[in-house]
């Protein structure tokens, strides 16, 4: 059986994520979409936690991942000294579950059941989008990544997007308050602005709102004062 040795100082900050408490598991803030959205999430409600930052593309960045879940992926949620989830939408259902008087979710059936469709479907789907437009905060690329499968996933998102406003959210946040939902999609949102993404003015203004959530402002902020670079997620767009 292969082991992996650990250095010193990670074994050291292995034992600090396992201490009482949650701590979170990211990626650079300025690439790691889905470290964002249990980290919005979490700061959106409150919910205290220790963060642990693993840089992407290092030499060591596969041990050190390894060292806090065998999925070889972030994030990763560290629950006290037993407990370990990965996914960040079983990351997501986990809070809400342990915080419910939180409201992660929206509280209503209907609404509540088409936000965890929505937050599926982002989650399974959208690979054109991913591959095409991968996350870079600190980037600035309009009109690049216009696939043809990019332009059908940014009219599937559209779509969404309008149906929930208009059904449930009261041109606020996707169902009315901010929600798991919203912290899914505000990836989205920062890919639509680094590449130019135009969209209907109902849609620009919830990506304004969403852009403006005071815990997606922090980890946007955070990701602005990254200086490293991690190259296979920073090579330069194709035309």
């Amino acid at each position: 059986m292969q082991t992996t040795q650990l250095d010193p100082g990670l074994s050291q900050a292995l034992a600090a994520a396992r201490s009482p408490g949650l701590t979170l598991v990211i990626g650079n803030k300025n690439y790691s979409s889905w470290s964002m959205r249990p980290w919005v999430a979490m700061t959106a409600f409150g919910i205290p936690f220790q963060e642990v930052r693993v840089l992407l593309d290092q030499d060591d960045t596969a041990n050190r991942i390894c060292s806090y879940s065998a999925s070889g992926r972030v994030p990763v949620l560290l629950a006290g000294e037993e407990m370990t989830i990965w996914d960040s939408l079983a990351i997501c259902e986990y809070l809400a579950e342990q915080f419910p008087e939180l409201h992660l979710w929206p509280q209503d059936v209907a609404a509540r059941a088409m936000a965890r469709s929505v937050c599926a479907e982002m989650h399974a789907g959208f690979s054109d989008l991913r591959n095409s437009m991968s996350m870079n905060i600190r980037g600035s690329y309009p009109g690049k990544g216009r696939t043809p499968g990019t332009q059908a996933d940014i009219g599937r998102i559209s779509e969404i997007w309008e149906e929930c406003l208009s059904r449930f959210g009261h041109h606020q946040f996707l169902f009315g308050d901010f929600s798991i939902a919203d912290a899914y999609f505000a990836p989205v949102v920062c890919r639509f602005r680094t590449y130019g993404v135009t969209l209907a003015p109902a849609l620009d203004a919830y990506c304004q709102r969403v852009l403006a959530h005071p815990a997606v402002a922090r980890w946007i902020e955070e990701a602005l004062a990254e200086t490293e670079v991690a190259p296979k997620h920073d090579a330069e767009m194709p035309d």
